[in-house]
């Protein structure tokens, strides 16, 4: 496995939407038609962003096989004014992910093709991640497990993350929630 920033000229755009809608595609399906729309619409949304911490994960082959988006020290809080329903999903995300600060490595989004899951590859990769914190001297790493997503947040655990904060989000019949994970490092 290799990792390379993502470039919306030389990679398969559709294809990391679609990771990214499978992140979080609970939401996308409330706001979309169809996961197809939602994924158009993603595409459209990558081809125009600045995407410095959006790595794709490729095999040997140099097929993209994940995708992985991290912050180091802070979440930028952009918000993507070019379609209503992303405007929507980063509002929400707003009031339900971790809080960054200064030594923190924040995975936001992490992804691996369905077809290759339960190999033990998306835990290779945070593990990798990790190690890459442990190597900059940070202080620990963070990310989000949602309240529906029990097997991720089992799999952190398992790694050595614990709950930190829970963060939810009612409106109406709507509900957002995360677990907000931390490994410490350092103390």
């Amino acid at each position: 496995m290799r990792y390379e920033t993502f470039n919306p000229k030389i990679h398969d755009v559709s294809k990391v939407a679609r990771f990214v809608y499978d992140v979080d595609f609970r939401t996308f399906d409330m706001l979309f038609k169809s996961p197809d729309s939602a994924v158009k619409t993603i595409s459209k949304s990558l081809e125009n962003e600045d995407l410095e911490t959006f790595t794709v994960i490729l095999d040997d082959d140099d097929n993209i096989i994940g995708m992985l988006i991290y912050y180091i020290d802070k979440f930028p809080r952009h918000f993507n004014f070019r379609s209503l329903r992303l405007l929507i999903v980063d509002i929400l995300d707003y009031f339900v992910l971790c809080d960054v600060g200064p030594g923190d490595l924040y995975i936001a989004e992490i992804a691996i093709d369905s077809s290759l899951r339960g190999q033990g590859l998306g835990k290779q990769v945070l593990l990798e991640v990790i190690d890459y914190a442990k190597s900059q001297n940070l202080n620990r790493v963070i990310l989000d497990a949602d309240f529906r997503n029990e097997g991720a947040k089992r799999l952190y655990e398992k790694i050595g993350f614990r709950e930190f904060n829970k963060k939810r989000l009612k409106f109406l019949s709507f509900e957002r929630g995360m677990h907000n994970m931390e490994l410490v490092l350092k103390r």
